[in-house]
């Protein structure tokens, strides 16, 4: 795992399947032939968030972070979010059984239609203000071959309605890369360079969500909240760091932890830490949460003073996401044999399935805020308080954090410190 000292922080989820990216922007040049004219978004139902699409989104969250955390000592940082947009508009073009298991991950009790009803309000609401912003794009990228690769008009007119999809017409050639990994720099604000090495030659299409989150903490940290102080990692190591610290209004508390919850400028967004309690281990209290859980802890929480103590911190992850949805049960999308992407397309040269998921992170947190984003890719291949009551929560050992959405307490990040070196 590499770390980087940046302001900037950016999360990056690559999934491979057959081929499919999601594009958007136009500050940095891109060749690639742009059809998205064709496929203008129509007047579509959008399906206000409830408790069975929170329910569903907090599960999907928190079982991917569980099957993602399984390396010791290692910092952990995924975007729910982007995953699921990237898997959602993957699953439009999924069919039978295929298409059963990966609504049982992303949707469970409601089905594929529901859930684009579900993200398209969702991500409507997710708004931006003066000091605090939310990005998020998603495009379509089909290798320009009518001999190999024939694509279904109502598989992208779907993700153009729901998901504002972009759609490009390529070679799949080395320009294709460059297209690509331009539009990767474009909307993870430059702090991810590329995502692309090179296109396999029976990928026929990718499919990217990019999300950007860039916000300044409600009350910023002066020159006086920031002390030297200690920071003990995973594996027992002294380290040493700046901590910063506030004096918060909200307590998080469950049988396993203590935490508290930093509000962002404009009150939209928070910032989440969970500190296990003293002789809990970081990773038995990850695999312990559930969604109901995390909902529950967040319901609970409790209008108390906090002194809030955390290090800063910033690093970069990444990590192969394709055991983790076979774990949870997305299996028959990864088999050749048996993946049915037939409302997506049909390949000449043999089935279309997915081949590889990668997922990329990059987080920064300081004194000034936090910004973070990330970017999902698909690609198939065919084959008030009382002061003296106050909490005291200091984030000096391995924790679990999450930037949330207010409004629904689902995380668009979540992730766990256990290194700050």
């Amino acid at each position: 795992m590499k770390k980087h000292k940046k302001l900037v922080a950016a999360a990056l989820i690559l999934l491979s399947l057959l081929s499919i990216f999601n594009l958007t922007g136009c500050s940095i040049k891109i060749s690639a032939q742009d059809l998205t004219e064709g496929y203008e978004p129509e007047s579509v139902y959008k399906r206000e968030p409830d408790k069975a699409f929170i329910d569903s989104q907090t599960d999907f969250s928190v079982n991917l972070f569980k099957v993602t955390a399984n390396n010791e000592g290692e910092n952990i940082l995924i975007s729910p979010l982007s995953v699921g947009l990237a898997l959602a508009m993957t699953a439009n073009g999924a069919d039978n059984q295929t298409l059963s298991e990966m609504e049982a991950l992303l949707c469970d009790g409601f089905g594929i239609q529901s859930l684009n009803e579900y993200f398209s309000s969702y991500v409507n609401s997710l708004d931006s203000g003066e000091k605090y912003k939310v990005s998020i794009a998603n495009s379509i990228w089909f290798r320009d071959d009518e001999n190999r690769l024939s694509v279904e008009k109502d598989f992208l007119q779907t993700n153009a309605n729901y998901y504002s999809a972009q759609i490009y017409k390529t070679p799949f050639d080395k320009k294709t890369v460059s297209d690509i990994n331009n539009w990767v720099k474009l909307h993870t604000d430059k702090t991810i360079d590329k995502i692309v090495d090179e296109i396999n030659p029976n990928a026929v299409m990718y499919l990217i969500n990019a999300l950007a989150f860039d916000a300044e903490w409600e009350h910023v940290y002066e020159k006086s909240d920031i002390t030297n102080g200690t920071f003990t990692s995973y594996g027992g190591e002294k380290q040493d760091t700046e901590m910063m610290t506030s004096e918060e209004r909200l307590y998080l508390c469950d049988e396993n932890s203590t935490g508290f919850i930093k509000n962002y400028s404009g009150g939209k967004y928070s910032f989440a830490a969970l500190l296990p309690n003293e002789g809990i281990d970081i990773y038995e209290y990850i695999q312990g949460l559930t969604g109901e859980r995390l909902q529950n802890t967040f319901d609970g929480a409790q209008a108390s003073a906090v002194k809030a103590t955390m290090p800063k911190f910033s690093y970069e992850y990444e990590s192969s996401l394709n055991d983790a949805l076979k774990k949870l049960g997305m299996n028959s999308a990864f088999d050749e044999s048996k993946a049915d992407f037939s409302k997506m397309g049909k390949s000449s040269n043999g089935n279309i399935f997915i081949s590889e998921v990668k997922h990329k992170t990059f987080i920064c947190v300081d004194e000034r805020g936090t910004k973070a984003g990330a970017v999902t890719s698909v690609a198939m291949d065919n084959g008030a308080a009382d002061p003296m009551s106050m909490h005291s929560v200091k984030l000096d050992r391995p924790f679990v954090y999450m930037i949330i959405d207010n409004d629904t307490n689902l995380p668009l990040f979540i992730g766990a410190v256990t290194d700050i070196n």
